[in-house]
């Protein structure tokens, strides 16, 4: 019995509970995603997006690379390449250049003002950990086929063609990166080259869902209140795919990155520039935070032991 109890409560420890709401910001995805999504994965055989390295949790939502675990090797950036950062499988770049908002000020400005914006970079489908320095290289690269590059990360087989402006992740991933990018496309009604599509419908097909892409949709429909239709076979991306959408609901029904949402999870809002923490009431900074600076805390506690202070003016 003592066995079975053990086990139950172990199983319950690893399946993330619904959240209220989807997280209104990338900062706050970043959080959830790790509590939620990838709690169990850092020591786990299918590791990290682009190298399948195994890492370690580090504060709130960062990692350390394990090297030894994959076979990895710095390109150029060493401390880059030590530890995790969180790719967005669709670049911020590719959806944003999308949007008016990115027309009229780049990311800041649609961070600030685009309610679709701020929806897409805190989607959880489109958030996986990955060696920061592949990250990086990749850049807001479409994927693709890379031919006559060298390995380029040891072991890692993740190429990046700089002058093809491509990136080629591993077999392992193919699959997952397809499905993802169709959600994203299908769900907020993007454009995408015809030629895109031809090679993530060949990856889509080459590469079947696995088991753990099943675990990891459950887990953030679990948060987000749906599951990418993509995984779960409600959908399929075929020649002349007219995406759905669901844009206009999204506007609609956005979680607001405003100190009203803020105050839900403990009323103690951070502002990430300052390290300056305001309390919804009694602290007139609460509601001058902006969006793209905002950091909510659970309680005061936690703000603190974040390396952030009251603010001066609190009554």
């Amino acid at each position: 019995m003592k066995r079975l109890l053990y086990a139950a409560s172990l199983f319950l420890s690893l399946v993330p509970c619904a959240f209220a709401a989807p997280p209104a910001t990338f900062t706050e995805a970043k959080v959830v995603a790790k509590q939620k999504v990838y709690l169990d994965q850092a020591s786990s055989a299918q590791g990290d997006l682009y190298c399948g390295c195994k890492w370690t949790w580090v504060g709130k939502s960062g990692g350390r690379i394990d090297p030894g675990s994959c076979g990895l090797e710095a390109r150029k950036q060493q401390n880059r390449a030590e530890r995790t950062e969180w790719e967005h499988i669709v670049p911020a770049w590719t959806f944003g250049h999308q949007r008016q908002c990115w027309q009229n000020g780049g990311r800041e400005a649609c961070v600030d003002k685009d309610p679709v914006f701020r929806a897409m970079e805190a989607d959880l489908f489109n958030l996986y950990p990955a060696v920061g320095e592949v990250n990086g290289d990749r850049s807001n690269f479409n994927y693709g086929m890379v031919s006559g590059v060298p390995a380029q990360y040891g072991q890692c087989p993740t190429k990046v063609d700089f002058v093809q402006k491509a990136a080629e992740p591993r077999d392992a991933v193919k699959g997952l990166v397809a499905r993802t990018t169709f959600y994203m496309f299908d769900r907020y009604q993007l454009s995408m080259s015809r030629q895109q599509q031809q090679l993530l419908m060949a990856w889509n097909k080459q590469y079947p869902v696995t088991e753990w892409e099943k675990v990891r949709d459950r887990r953030i429909a679990a948060v987000m209140g749906h599951s990418n239709p993509f995984v779960t076979g409600e959908r399929s991306w075929t020649p002349g795919y007219k995406p759905a959408g669901a844009a206009s609901s999204v506007a609609s029904n956005a979680p607001s990155p405003a100190p009203a949402r803020a105050a839900a999870q403990g009323a103690v809002l951070g502002n990430r520039n300052s390290h300056i923490y305001h309390l919804a009431n009694g602290c007139p900074g609460y509601t001058q935070v902006a969006a793209k600076n905002q950091v909510p805390f659970d309680s005061e506690a936690q703000a603190l032991a974040a390396g952030y202070r009251k603010a001066g003016n609190c009554r």
